[in-house]
């Protein structure tokens, strides 16, 4: 292929694409009532790996309970998350699944993910600390002629089929995946990107929990 998939750095490199669900309460940051995480690597000749993969639902708190938008938008219903773990539960898991990295998190719109990680950093420090990429300013540097970067847009842009659970989280995370691995392949084979460095550099995002803390004045 190119330099940027030629790069051991980057055949190194474990690419996690996690997204969430949740529910909007005001006063209250997002809280997540699913989660889907699915680790890649590269292989060569354009070929991805799926090392492991891992969703839940999760009960939501009772200040942010389940809304009827939201069982319209997600199909996600009371019922489903009555036997749902807690929220503490479910992040606390996935964890376990980065016990060897390096990891990096790829979503779309990274800092929705990467906020709601943030608020939940005490269940998931390992997750909370792990970088983030984001497909959307990968998007716009490889296709600059988009009308938009929603994930749909970049769906029917790769003819990619919309699934029909569509937000959901796994069925998001999968065709985030592909979108993800198309980008890649289009870089390459353009030289748009020559190093997984170069790539973090355009569209790295720093894990709000390592950002320095501002010292008050005294």
């Amino acid at each position: 292929m190119g330099a940027l998939t030629d790069d051991p750095a980057l055949r190194e490199m474990t690419f996690v694409v996690i997204d969430f669900e949740g529910t909007t309460p005001a006063g209250h940051p997002p809280q997540p009532i699913e989660v889907a995480a699915l680790a890649l690597t590269y292989t060569g000749a354009g070929c991805w790996r799926e090392n492991w993969a891992y969703e839940s639902l999760m009960k939501p708190p009772p200040f942010a309970p389940l809304t009827a938008l939201d069982t319209r938008q997600t199909g996600i219903t009371e019922a489903m998350l009555a036997g749902a773990p807690d929220p503490a539960e479910a992040m606390a898991r996935i964890d376990e699944y980065l016990r060897w990295g390096p990891y990096v998190l790829v979503a779309h719109h990274a800092s929705t993910e990467g906020n709601l990680i943030y608020h939940r950093r005490a269940d998931c420090p390992v997750l909370a600390a792990t970088g983030l990429l984001d497909t959307i300013p990968l998007a716009k540097q490889l296709l600059p002629d988009l009308e938009n970067y929603r994930l749909d847009t970049l769906l029917g842009h790769y003819e990619i089929p919309r699934p029909p659970d569509r937000h959901r989280a796994m069925a998001d995370v999968k065709v985030t995946a592909d979108v993800f691995g198309r980008l890649i392949a289009q870089a390459d084979t353009t030289g748009a990107l020559s190093s997984l460095h170069t790539l973090m550099a355009m569209a790295g995002r720093r894990a709000k929990a390592n950002e320095p803390v501002q010292s008050g004045l005294f």
